[in-house]
């Protein structure tokens, strides 16, 4: 899925603290004469995005002259199934991407993540707040540095939705039908939907169980990754009949999410489709695709609409924070200050500037000028409850079972109880 500062005071203690650790106790990670080499695994490897990984780490090393850090930018699709190759076989990153949640916590069970909780500091703790460490965090450790506030939702176009004759976003699952049909009255394709990634396709069974289940039962499923609730079951029976109105656009089983003009992506960015369910990483993909390649000036959001009856709470919302983790084995006192230096205001308004994402840091936050994100921030702020993406928070195996069963059941090669089923019998795998 997506990518988009502390004082000169702290820049100066992490120096202080790598000039200790550069003679300390021949970690794996040192050359022997004081230089201290680490990997970084990343996801943004276009530009934007990519140019300010480069720059970070370029701005740290020269911070930190005894620190070489060597940079593998891997597309966003392929990143957790090679990351949990490296993991498995002991060569893991020194410092990557990682999401939380029930992959988080297999990774801690497997002892292959470090503890960073006291190597936060102060500085760190008074922009960020304890509630963004909270998905890094297993029973009161925190296992990464969390960089981005990435709450779900629809980005659309003003300008077609005007074209449509829609003068108010849609707030309930009724409104946003009637949407979709003075869309296709229009001569414009309603949503773009990149199915053929499998996760995109899935944030629509996630919403439908969000507003169907309630907060309690999305908690709990995570401890007893049982899916008996007849909640699991309506939300799936919501994603049939929502798709029997045939709102995505032409072709989406074979659409991918954010690769190219073609994407899910691409069809917003260049008009070709309204709107698009998906994360706050979603604008700064639609400006990388738009023809001058930069942010679409029409751009807007709204939260995924609420559906009467439903035991979800109202205003509840699924998002993740992005986090980046230090392997167990990666030399700490350099790792960890790298993570401190993430959480920097500067770097933070660069990776706003860059990603056109919501930062994690407070102070940062106040530099967002858009719209649609002050909106996103605004939705976070006042949720009743707050949920990872589903398939990050039941962990790899339920996740991506769900991923599949739910682009099954958008073809028509499975139904509402074939995804439960799916998904149970993962379940029992995990």
């Amino acid at each position: 899925m997506g990518a988009r500062k502390l004082t000169a005071a702290l820049a100066v203690s992490a120096m202080a603290v790598l000039g200790i650790a550069a003679c300390g106790d021949g970690d794996s990670g040192s050359d022997g004469g004081g230089k201290v080499t680490m990997s970084f695994w990343h996801n943004a490897t276009t530009g934007d995005g990519k140019a300010f990984w480069d720059k970070t780490v370029a701005d740290f090393e020269a911070a930190n002259p005894n620190v070489k850090i060597n940079i593998q930018s891997i597309q966003n699709e392929d990143l957790d199934g090679k990351l949990q190759t490296a993991l498995n076989s002991g060569d893991a990153p020194d410092v990557f991407l990682q999401r939380g949640g029930g992959k988080m916590a297999a990774m801690v069970k497997a002892g292959q993540l470090m503890d960073v909780t006291g190597s936060i500091t102060g500085a760190t703790k008074q922009v960020i707040s304890e509630a963004s460490f909270k998905p890094q965090t297993i029973d009161g450790k925190i296992y990464a540095m969390p960089v981005a506030v990435l709450p779900g939702g629809f980005f659309y176009s003003k300008e077609l939705f005007a074209k449509a004759g829609i003068t108010q976003t849609p707030v309930t699952l009724a409104e946003l039908q009637t949407a979709v049909d003075k869309l296709k009255a229009a001569g414009v394709q309603p949503i773009a939907l990149g199915a053929k990634d499998a996760w995109p396709a899935a944030f629509y069974y996630y919403f439908f169980a969000l507003r169907e289940c309630s907060s309690t039962t999305v908690t709990e499923t995570a401890k007893t990754l049982s899916f008996d609730d007849p909640c699991w079951l309506k939300a799936g029976q919501d994603v049939q009949s929502f798709a029997a109105t045939k709102p995505f656009n032409n072709g989406f089983l074979t659409t991918s999410a954010q690769q190219g003009a073609g994407s899910s992506a691409g069809l917003v960015a260049n008009h070709k489709a309204a709107m698009e369910l998906m994360g706050a990483w979603d604008p700064g993909v639609i400006g990388s695709l738009t023809p001058d390649q930069k942010p679409l000036p029409d751009l807007d959001w709204f939260p995924f609409p609420e559906i009467q009856g439903g035991a979800g709470e109202p205003g509840a919302m699924l998002g993740g924070v992005d986090g980046y983790s230090c392997s167990v084995k990666a030399p700490k006192a350099e790792c960890t200050a790298f993570l401190n230096y993430m959480a920097k205001t500067t770097v933070q308004q660069e990776y706003y500037n860059a990603f056109h994402a919501p930062p994690v840091n407070s102070e940062a936050q106040a530099v967002v000028t858009e719209p649609y994100l002050k909106s996103v921030l605004a939705a976070y702020g006042k949720a009743p409850f707050v949920s990872q993406w589903l398939d990050t928070v039941y962990g790899q195996n339920v996740g991506n079972a769900l991923n599949t069963a739910v682009v099954s059941l958008l073809a028509g090669k499975s139904d509402p109880q074939g995804l439960v089923n799916a998904v149970k019998a993962a379940a029992k795998k995990a």
